[in-house]
């Protein structure tokens, strides 16, 4: 795959006059339209005449050094979660087509366009967001970075978002993240995922999977970029990152849970990549998280996604339920049997839960485990239902872990060039994200070697 730029890069190349946001929006167009890459797939609607006008007005207020921010004109992609002025938001799925357009951009579309960011487009999604995949039978999957003549998937729910970022689609991407659909996406494609703590970007504007677990954060090609984008959704000053020295760093392996069940390449990927921080001075524990063991039980009856989507599609999906994805229909569903009582008990264990795991996590910098306990599959493969059951849960499983936390995590990659994609995660309690960035940015070339 092509080495493209960062959003520093992309910013001096703006800045000095190298590149203007027309070039790199054409540049961007022609990828998503090449008939041999996965553009017509990654999205789902790019309004190129919109983009273009969007770009030159950029160019117009740099040349009269009037840019909102140093990164205006860089093209950014929007997951189909999001409302955008003038568009319908259809959120992966058929059952929204007669919806009308959105009135106002969702807070954090505002945002970035405030920044100066250019609208590439609207990628695809897991239908509603219900899946750590990437598959969609309504506008195709597109294909991950591992092996694309063979087709694996790209990862969910965020899949469009990963592959464009990937693809030199846009240089950046607006996804979310409720199980992982950041970071899952990002591992399956060797690109960083961050999933912010809930509390700092707002969801106003976006279609909901669960508003005690999502989350909005970036995808994009270094920890950096994503440090950068998460100011903006944020609404924080954009401040240069220092990296934290890897020595002396102190960083806890959880072993309950998070390292069981991991494919070959996965155990030996993050274990070298802890090996690489040890011999660079890092301080690494493995620790027992017995907290862990009470995450499954919580989530026994379909958790928090199931009860809190049901509540949001129960009545669009007794109208429309035939055009949804059974995949997905299936989980919505599993919430119409969850109690009132059983929704209570669910807030009052994970108030206890995140208590308990904070206390325990508190002497460390961070946590560190596998992103996923599974490798990209290949898509033919997910066809019988099981499959993909088993391996949808294997992507989610770790991830989840810091959802159901309230905390804030990033993905890395961390496999050798040319080796399967593989992403190391880097969490903390909620409210820590910018000793996440920092240990990230630290860490960032160490764990590849």
């Amino acid at each position: 795959m092509p080495n493209f730029p960062t959003l520093a890069k992309l910013a001096e190349d703006l800045e000095s006059g190298r590149t203007t946001s027309r070039k790199l929006v054409e540049a961007c167009i022609a990828r998503i339209a090449d008939p041999a890459g996965e553009g017509q797939r990654a999205f789902i609607h790019v309004d190129k005449d919109a983009v273009l006008a969007a770009a030159d007005a950029m160019d117009g207020l740099r040349k009269v050094n009037a840019a909102p921010s140093r990164f205006a004109g860089i093209p950014i992609s929007i997951k189909d979660l999001f409302d955008i002025k003038g568009q319908v938001t259809r959120a992966g799925s058929r059952a929204l087509d007669d919806s009308p357009p959105a009135e106002q951009d969702a807070a954090t579309v505002a945002r970035l366009r405030r920044a100066g960011f250019v609208v590439i487009g609207r990628t695809n999604m897991t239908e509603f967001a219900y899946s750590g995949i990437g598959i969609n039978p309504h506008y195709g999957t597109p294909k991950g970075a591992w092996n694309r003549a063979e087709g694996h998937v790209p990862g969910g729910s965020s899949s469009g978002a990963a592959v464009s970022v990937l693809d030199g689609m846009a240089h950046g991407a607006l996804g979310t993240d409720t199980g992982g659909s950041c970071r899952i996406p990002a591992a399956f494609n060797g690109i960083v995922g961050y999933k912010p703590t809930q509390r700092r970007v707002p969801l106003d504007g976006s279609v909901p999977l669960s508003f005690s677990l999502d989350s909005i954060g970036p995808l994009a090609r270094s920890v950096s970029c994503c440090a950068i984008l998460d100011a903006v959704l944020a609404n924080e000053p954009i401040v240069p990152l220092k990296p934290r020295p890897v020595k002396g760093m102190r960083l806890a392996v959880p072993t309950t849970i998070a390292l069981d069940d991991l494919d070959t390449e996965v155990a030996q990927t993050f274990e070298r990549a802890l090996k690489s921080l040890a011999d660079h001075g890092a301080i690494i524990e493995r620790i027992e998280m017995a907290e862990f063991h009470d995450i499954g039980p919580m989530n026994a009856k379909g958790g928090f996604a199931a009860s809190e989507s049901y509540a949001w599609h129960r009545y669009l999906i007794t109208s429309k339920g035939d055009v949804y994805d059974p995949r997905v229909s299936v989980r919505i569903m599993r919430g119409e049997a969850q109690s009132a009582a059983d929704y209570i008990d669910l807030l009052n264990e994970r108030r206890s839960l995140i208590a308990r795991v904070n206390s325990r996590i508190a002497p460390y910098d961070a946590l560190a485990l596998p992103t996923t306990a599974n490798t990209p599959p290949k898509i033919a493969d997910l066809a019988d239902d099981k499959a993909f059951t088993t391996q949808n849960l294997r992507a989610l499983r770790n991830c989840t872990l810091i959802n159901m936390i309230d905390g804030c995590a990033i993905s890395l990659p961390c496999h050798r060039e040319g080796d399967i994609p593989v992403g190391l995660m880097l969490a903390g309690a909620g409210g820590s994200d910018r000793r996440i960035f920092e240990l990230a940015a630290g860490m960032e070339a160490v764990i590849r070697v």
